[in-house]
C-alpha cells in the first residue's frame, strides 16, 4: 500500500475518474448521489494524496498534514466544501466556502463559523457513528439562501469530516414564483379578462350593429388588452430578475450615464404632461459594479411614476452624488401629493398600491417598485424612500462604489 501511495502521489487520477462517475450519476440518479460520489472523490484523494512521513515524527492522535495536491484539489472544486479533523475544528475551507463562513475559519471549531443547529447536528452524528448526514437548511443574510448539507466522515487513523453544500436556492426560488404567478397573476387577470369578454359577449349580441358602442367597447377592450400586456411583461421582468438575484453582476458602470439613459428613454411621456425634468450629476463619480439593463430598467421604474404621480407640469429632479461613506447614490424626486407615511413601508411590495383606481388609470401594474428592490438587492444596495401628503416624493437609490481596478486585478 504504501508503494502504491508513493506511485500515486503528485497525481489526481481520482479527481478526474471521480468526476465523471459523478457526471453520469447525476444524470441518473440527481445531486444527493452526485454529492455522495464527489464525497468519495475527496476521500479517495485526501488517503492518496498523504505525503509519507516517518515512523518516528509521526503520532496517532496528531491529525495528518494535507498535501498540496489535497488542498490544491478542494481549493478548485466548484461546490462548497469544508474539512474538519478529529476535534471538529476546521482544517480546510475551499473558495466556494468562504464567503459563507469567512476567510479566517481554519483552525476554528466549526461551530464557531457554522451556527446552524441542524447542520451542527449533522455533523456531530456522523462524527459519532460514521454514518452520512444530508440536511437542508437557509441561510436568512444578506441574501436568502437555501442549501442542502451532505456529511461524511472519511479515513480511520485520525478519521476527518467533509461537510459539501448542494445550493438549492434557484430551485426554491423557481417554486416559490411559480406559486406567486399563480396566486397573483390569477387576481390580477381576472378583472380585465372578464371585462374584455363581457364586451365581446355584447359585441356579438345587442350592440352587434351599433356602431357607436362598437366604438366604444372596442376602445375599452384596446385599454385592457395593452393592462393585461404590461402585467405579464411586468411579472416576466420580476421573475427574470428574482432568479439571478443570488448572483453578483460583475460589471463596471457609471451610473450617472445609466441615469439620463433612463430619462432620455422617457422624455415623450414628460413632454406630454409638460413636465421639467432637471439632471445633476457631479463629475467624475466613482462606478459602481452592476448590470447595465437592470440599472436602466430600475430608473425607467422609479422615473415613470415620477411622471405618473407627479404634478402636472411639474417638475421632477434627478441627482447623482457620493455620500460621506462613499456610497454613490441617484435620487428620483419629484412635487406630486406625496404619500401617507403609514404607506411608505409597504410601497415595494407586489401588486400594492396607494390608490389602486388612480394606479389602474395610469397604467400601473403594482409591480414597479418590487422590480426596483430585488435589483437593488442583486447591487447588495439600499432604497431609502421619503415622502410627505403635500410635499412630492423622493427615492434613493445607494450602491456600493466599485473596487479600483488595481484591487480588482490583485
Amino acid at each position: 500500500m504504501a508503494a502504491l501511495k508513493v506511485f500515486f502521489h503528485g497525481r489526481a487520477w481520482p479527481l478526474a475518474a471521480g468526476m465523471a462517475v459523478a457526471g453520469v450519476v447525476a444524470l441518473l440518479f440527481g445531486p444527493l448521489a452526485l454529492a455522495l460520489v464527489i464525497g468519495l472523490t475527496i476521500a479517495a484523494v485526501i488517503f492518496l494524496g498523504q505525503p509519507e512521513t516517518s515512523p518516528a515524527s509521526a503520532r496517532p492522535e496528531d491529525p495528518q498534514p494535507l498535501s498540496p495536491l489535497v488542498r490544491g484539489v478542494i481549493e478548485q472544486l466548484p461546490a462548497p466544501v469544508l474539512l474538519l479533523d478529529e476535534s471538529k475544528r476546521v482544517i480546510l475551507v475551499n473558495s466556494a466556502m468562504r464567503p459563507l463562513v469567512g476567510a479566517d475559519a481554519e483552525g476554528r471549531h466549526v461551530s464557531a463559523v457554522l451556527r446552524n443547529p441542524a447542520v451542527l447536528t449533522a455533523i456531530d452524528q456522523t462524527a459519532d457513528d460514521g454514518e452520512p448526514a444530508t440536511v437542508q437548511f437557509t441561510l436568512p443574510v444578506p441574501i436568502e439562501r437555501h442549501y442542502e448539507a451532505y456529511v461524511v466522515r472519511v479515513g480511520d487513523n485520525p478519521p476527518a469530516t467533509v461537510l459539501m453544500l448542494h445550493d438549492l436556492t434557484a430551485i426554491r426560488r423557481s417554486e416559490q414564483m411559480r406559486a406567486d404567478f399563480i396566486a397573483n397573476a390569477s387576481h390580477e387577470l381576472r378583472t380585465p379578462l372578464a371585462a374584455v369578454s363581457g364586451f365581446i359577449d355584447t359585441l356579438r349580441g345587442h350592440a352587434k350593429d351599433d356602431e357607436v358602442a362598437r366604438e366604444k367597447f372596442l376602445g375599452i377592450m384596446s385599454v385592457e388588452s395593452a393592462r393585461m400586456r404590461r402585467l405579464i411583461d411586468d411579472l416576466l421582468s420580476l421573475t427574470r430578475i428574482e432568479m439571478n438575484e443570488h448572483v453578483p453582476p460583475y460589471k463596471r458602470i457609471q451610473l450617472d450615464q445609466v441615469v439620463r439613459e433612463a430619462a432620455a428613454a422617457l422624455s415623450p411621456l414628460t413632454r406630454n404632461d409638460r413636465i421639467t425634468l432637471e439632471i445633476s450629476t457631479p463629475p467624475n463619480l466613482p462606478p459602481v459594479i452592476g448590470d447595465r439593463d437592470e440599472l436602466v430598467q430600475l430608473f425607467q421604474n422609479l422615473i415613470h411614476n415620477a411622471i405618473k404621480y407627479g404634478r402636472e407640469a411639474g417638475h421632477i429632479w434627478i441627482s447623482c452624488g457620493q455620500t460621506a461613506d462613499d456610497q454613490i447614490f441617484a435620487t428620483v424626486k419629484d412635487d406630486g401629493e406625496g404619500i401617507a407615511s403609514s404607506a411608505v413601508p409597504r410601497l415595494t411590495e407586489r401588486f400594492y398600491r396607494v390608490d389602486v383606481k388612480r394606479s389602474r388609470e395610469k397604467g400601473g401594474t403594482g409591480l414597479g417598485l418590487a422590480i426596483v428592490k430585488h435589483i437593488i438587492s442583486r447591487h447588495q444596495g439600499r432604497l431609502q424612500i421619503e415622502s410627505r401628503l403635500g410635499e412630492g416624493s423622493s427615492f434613493t437609490v445607494l450602491l456600493p462604489p466599485a473596487p479600483s481596478e488595481n484591487d480588482t486585478k490583485n
